[in-house]
């Protein structure tokens, strides 16, 4: 077996990509980026039924949007080709006349069989309601880097190539490891149970065993059981439509199953890559936590620099046809989504958070108007703060809030007590980014028409 490092990743495209085997896939690209080895894509489509272009696409996009290349797979390449099982049977006939040739394969029942070496007897199988063959076998031996010594007991031989031909997945999980010559297969803690089904059949080519590695489960977020693609957050393609980061998802799934060591989790893909080493996986299973990710998100966000926060958010409007008409004006658009960058918990949040900014027919927030309208006098606020508004400097934030902290003095009030029914006179809301900034962004003409426009339904 090579010295280097050779992980692979193989999903079926039988559905949507799943945030479980986003991890599994994460888990393989980052042991391969830490030890200098090679990262493969390999395709399990031997399902025709279920398999779907669409699908597999899915898998391509997902990968490459979480920032995962691969070394070795389709589109890319390599020297263990193809990358695809529905393109490898030739490669499958050559090694099932090769385990043929040993004596291990018999059939029956128009199926190939692979025979378990050990003294076989006769037993009734309450289960099943009849007569069927044991073997009495040593354990077999899974050396799990992870879990240490696992020992499993195979009793009964098992089909490996179907009666209409086609070979099952254990045959070609295990063709496909030796022929590409896999040093380590990471995978999920479910598929523990068909690994000594492989073991066997590396023992039966002669072939090396790769290191196993079987990481913990996600479980679902409430309740007992592993996450399945119907449970909510179970699908990449929903970070993606929500506009979430890439690199936040990645963080966050890299957490969950393993330790980076001290007490920081936000950490950047480069040092993700340096700490991570199967030594800091955990054998207790994970449970996914959204609102966690959504943290992980904002904290993102809140770093983004302001020409990728700003294109970040105009992907997201285009994926959602948020301004059907078109974006508005460039430079403003710009000034709206910076001053409401460190305030939004993820740009999912924005079209609402924003949509005062881009016309005159906002709805007003009814509870919001009833709560700020029921202290104080809120007309004769507008009124004074309107006059003070005339002659105020709009060209900064500091400039306004100056004009109505000044204001506040003069009538012997609080900065409070104009706040409030100015946002929801200008915004139709209680709440949102810095009132001056709202101020300066919307412009003075603007400021002083709303305030105006609210007064008079007082």
């Amino acid at each position: 077996m090579s010295n280097q490092v050779r992980v692979r990743f193989a999903p079926s495209p039988t559905g949507f990509f799943h945030i479980g085997s986003a991890r599994t896939a994460l888990f393989n690209w980052l042991y391969a980026r830490h030890t200098g080895g090679t990262f493969v894509l390999r395709i399990e489509d031997t399902d025709h039924e279920r398999n779907s272009e669409t699908f597999l696409n899915v898998i391509y996009d997902s990968l490459r949007w979480l920032g995962m290349d691969w070394d070795e797979g389709p589109g890319v390449g390599g020297d263990y080709g193809p990358y695809r099982q529905s393109e490898r049977n030739d490669i499958y006939r050559d090694y099932i006349e090769k385990l043929k040739s040993t004596g291990r394969l018999y059939e029956k029942d128009g199926a190939l069989w692979f025979r378990l070496l050990g003294e076989r007897y006769e037993t009734y199988d309450e289960h099943r309601k009849k007569t069927v063959t044991k073997v009495k076998a040593a354990p077999t031996v899974i050396d799990d880097l992870l879990r240490g010594r696992v020992e499993r007991i195979e009793d009964e031989d098992f089909v490996v190539v179907r009666s209409d031909g086609t070979p099952v997945f254990h045959l070609v999980n295990v063709i496909d490891d030796i022929a590409m010559k896999m040093t380590h297969v990471i995978r999920g803690e479910d598929h523990l149970s068909n690994s000594s089904k492989h073991v066997e059949l590396f023992n039966a080519f002669g072939a090396p065993v790769p290191r196993y590695v079987h990481i913990p489960l996600i479980l679902k977020q409430n309740g007992p059981g592993k996450m399945s693609k119907r449970d909510q957050g179970a699908l990449v393609e929903e970070y993606q439509n929500r506009g979430y980061l890439p690199e936040a998802l990645v963080n966050f799934l890299c957490l969950l199953g393993w330790n980076p060591g001290g007490d920081v989790e936000k950490l950047p893909i480069d040092e993700i890559i340096r700490r991570y080493d199967i030594p800091g996986l955990n054998q207790s299973n994970a449970r996914f936590d959204e609102r966690k990710l959504a943290h992980m998100n904002m904290a993102y966000l809140l770093e983004l620099p302001p020409d990728k926060f700003v294109a970040h958010a105009k992907t997201y409007f285009a994926r959602h046809n948020t301004f059907p008409g078109g974006l508005p004006d460039e430079a403003y658009l710009r000034e709206v989504l910076l001053l409401c960058q460190p305030k939004i918990k993820g740009v999912e949040d924005l079209p609402a958070y924003t949509a005062w900014f881009f016309a005159e027919d906002y709805a007003t927030d009814e509870k919001a108007r009833a709560k700020i309208l029921a202290k104080g006098d809120p007309k004769a606020r507008l009124a004074e703060l309107g006059a003070a508004l005339q002659t105020a400097d709009f060209s900064s934030d500091t400039a306004i809030e100056e004009t109505i902290k000044q204001l506040a003095v003069d009538k012997g009030l609080g900065f409070g007590d104009y706040q409030a029914v100015a946002r929801l006179a200008v915004s139709g809301t209680n709440v949102g980014p810095s009132l001056t900034g709202m101020f300066r962004v919307l412009g003075r003409e603007r400021v002083l028409a709303r305030i105006a426009r609210f007064a008079a339904t007082l």
